[in-house]
């Protein structure tokens, strides 16, 4: 999200979400954060009064309180820190003992933690309510949403290299904003600015980054000073997300005024799990990049890894053998790494005893409280009923392929000599045989572009699917029963700010006919012009096996007035449609939350008469457009909807864009249920004597 245009309803949500705290006496003139001192100032209410200030035009006062606010939640997380380890060493916590009242001392010192923990964070936080943040601002935070404000203030007050800076840090995070990108070239360019600063950067990420740059450039000193400070930095960032886990926890499923959980019951499966599944996928966390969905693959063992290597090549064995040893405590079986390790004791025979040499103590500690979580998991999952899937942390096949390659220094040691265990990942293939230019079915149907016109794979541009009429009898359908939000639960922005979404399925149409809410011959139009598509779409693509629907939507994007000035985001970020998109590591991730079932997507537009909304395809970094597809009533752009077809959609800044967004799949299984319940209401209409739409969905012979 940026910030846009004047008072916006994300200012008043915001305050509205923070009716318990109070409102500070300094005003808003000055951001309402003008007085410090005393507990810390909750961050939420501080980036609450910040983003008030940047609407009422107070810019200083905006850029004070998001700075405030950013201060401030960091100053918390590092109270939280300080107390609870300080308590952990205050306050141990005693084992149960037999008999009847055997867990008092346990319990006894549980509460005595509680109570140390509690007194350590008073003076400087206050009451533990006042730092209770709302998901939504807690969820701006993590999207570094207050850099765009920071950014815009500073471009107010004329500091472009403070906005530089903000720009920088907000895309780090949000790599699809390409509007921002141009803006950072901007900054480099009137700033003279080239070396940005990343406010929220994880250290220990840098490090590992730059240790792998002088690896590459065969500058091995220096790349293990990188790797073994990154390892450093690793290890003190892996046990404050231990210590951060167990903070407050969410009972989202219970209603407590009827709860009825036993003491242990509600201590093992409704909170130590919960703490537990956050403490175990520490690993996951820190070895993913900021705004990143996956992480970097293998990540801790790459730096034992690296460091074998580098080590091998400075001449120092016993290092080299003992992070050799490091690596093969997460994989055992690894061939390379179990050469490379002999290869270092023949080295060393006759100078000292190559079994003194342990692997490091640290990686050893990690990896077993790491199986112990396992363990502790699955049995939770298996005896309380606790949902858990336990990921393969350390795999170390389609290792990302991040700053580097299998790096070029290995081709020339000698045969005998030790190797870096990377393994490439080949990049996805699709599973069938990739054909295009098939019959369009429809001798109205006009071909415009095809793949390689729109330098792309599996693509296609068809103009005159539907006509003029259709488009305007489709769109008066959508104003009678489109609902705001539908399909994202309600949610009538799930995408930016500055547009409302709305949207309507093909049976919600139907049964709106059948009620005579709408015209029954226009909610059917909806009905037949979707499956008219889907023809075309099998048979462009010469699919040899039936295209299922997988989900039908009507949709409509409505630019919001008042905020659209000055817009950096787009209207539908860059994505693909059936496999999460990772811009940093130019992979696409086929697994769940992703639908990875769709297989065919098309977006049948009805209207032109917008400003923006050009549908976009881009390279998989996310930046670079490949082709920009302008709507208007009849165009229909169809493609595959894996990794090869990253797309978006640019602002909407002024009026109404409506399209009719079809997927599709090859796998039964995955039908649309509602589809097939529209297909049922469509044979009892038929039986009717109602008859189809006046459209010819028949198709022709072959162009």
């Amino acid at each position: 999200m940026a910030p846009r245009g004047s008072r916006p309803w994300r200012a008043l949500l915001l305050l509205l979400l923070l009716p318990l705290l109070p409102v500070p006496a300094a005003g808003r003139a000055g951001g309402g954060c003008a007085a410090e001192g005393g507990p810390l100032e909750p961050f939420d209410a501080l980036y609450a009064s910040g983003v008030e200030a940047y609407y009422s035009g107070d810019f200083a006062g905006a850029a004070r309180c998001m700075e405030r606010a950013l201060r401030s939640r960091r100053e918390l997380r590092a109270a939280r820190l300080r107390c609870r380890r300080f308590c952990r060493g205050q306050v141990r916590l005693v084992a149960p003992g037999p008999g009847a009242g055997g867990d008092l001392p346990f319990f006894g010192s549980v509460l005595r933690r509680a109570d140390c923990v509690r007194r350590c964070e008073e003076p400087r936080l206050g009451a533990a309510s006042r730092h209770r943040a709302a998901e939504e601002v807690r969820a701006d935070f993590q999207r570094r949403v207050p850099y765009s404000y920071l950014q815009r203030a500073y471009i107010q007050l004329n500091k472009l290299e403070e906005a530089a800076n903000a720009a920088h840090t907000f895309f780090m995070a949000n790599p699809e904003h390409m509007e921002i990108q141009q803006d950072i070239e901007n900054y480099k360019t009137t700033a003279g600015k080239v070396n940005l600063i990343d406010h929220e950067a994880k250290q220990h990420m840098e490090d590992y980054s730059a240790g792998v740059r002088h690896y590459d450039k065969e500058e091995y000193k220096l790349a293990i000073e990188f790797l073994e400070r990154a390892l450093k930095g690793y290890y003190s960032e892996d046990e404050d997300c231990q210590i951060m886990c167990e903070g407050p926890q969410r009972f989202e499923e219970h209603e407590y005024l009827d709860y009825k959980a036993g003491l242990y019951e509600a201590v093992a499966a409704d909170h130590y799990m919960q703490v537990l599944a956050c403490k175990h996928d520490c690993v996951r966390e820190l070895a993913t990049r900021s705004g990143r969905i996956s992480p970097i693959e293998n990540f801790l063992p790459l730096h034992y890894d690296y460091l074998q290597f580098a080590y091998y090549r400075v001449g120092d064995y016993v290092k080299a053998l003992e992070c050799a040893k490091s690596y093969l405590l997460f994989h055992p079986d690894d061939e390379d790494v179990l050469e490379n390790a002999g290869y270092y004791e023949g080295l060393l025979e006759g100078t000292m005893n190559s079994d003194t040499i342990k692997p490091r103590k640290e990686a050893k500690v990690l990896l077993q409280r790491h199986k112990l979580e396992s363990h502790l998991l699955q049995v939770a999952a298996a005896g309380l009923g606790y949902a858990y899937t336990e990921p393969n942390y350390w795999n170390r096949y389609g290792a990302r392929q991040d700053e580097h390659s299998v790096p070029s220094s290995i081709s020339s040691e000698p045969e005998n000599g030790p190797r870096l265990s990377l393994a490439k990942k080949p990049m996805p293939k699709l599973d069938r045989e990739l054909k295009e230019g098939g019959p369009l079915l429809y001798s109205d149907v006009k071909f415009v572009y095809n793949s390689q016109q729109l330098n792309g794979t599996q693509r296609v541009l068809l103009d005159n699917v539907i006509s003029e009429e259709q488009c305007r009898e489709l769109h008066r359908v959508a104003s009678g029963i489109m609902l705001a939000g539908d399909g994202y639960r309600g949610k009538t922005s799930p995408h930016t700010p500055n547009e409302r979404f709305e949207g309507a399925t093909v049976l919600k149409a139907l049964k709106y006919g059948y009620e005579g809410r709408v015209p029954l011959k226009s909610a059917r139009l909806f009905y037949d012009i979707s499956e008219k598509a889907r023809r075309i779409v099998e048979s462009y693509f010469m699919l040899n096996s039936t295209l299922y629907f997988s989900y039908t939507h009507l949709v409509c994007r409505t630019a919001l007035s008042g905020q659209q000035e000055r817009r950096n985001d787009l209207s539908h970020p860059i994505h693909a449609d059936n496999c999460l998109l990772d811009p940093e590591a130019n992979e696409c991730w086929k697994e769940p939350p992703a639908y990875t079932f769709r297989d065919y997507s098309a977006l049948l537009y009805m209207n032109t008469d917008f400003e923006g909304g050009e549908f976009i395809f881009t390279e998989m970094d996310a930046k670079t457009v490949t082709a920009s597809i302008k709507p208007k009533c009849g165009r229909m752009i169809s493609f595959s909807s894996g990794g090869e077809n990253p797309h978006g959609v640019k602002a909407v800044t002024k009026g109404q864009r409506c399209a009719v967004a079809l997927w599709f799949t090859l796998d039964p299984l995955y039908r649309e249920l509602e589809r097939i319940q529209a297909d049922e209401v469509i044979a009892m209409l038929d039986q009717e004597h109602l008859g189809p739409s006046e459209m010819n969905i028949n198709p022709k012979d072959e162009l």
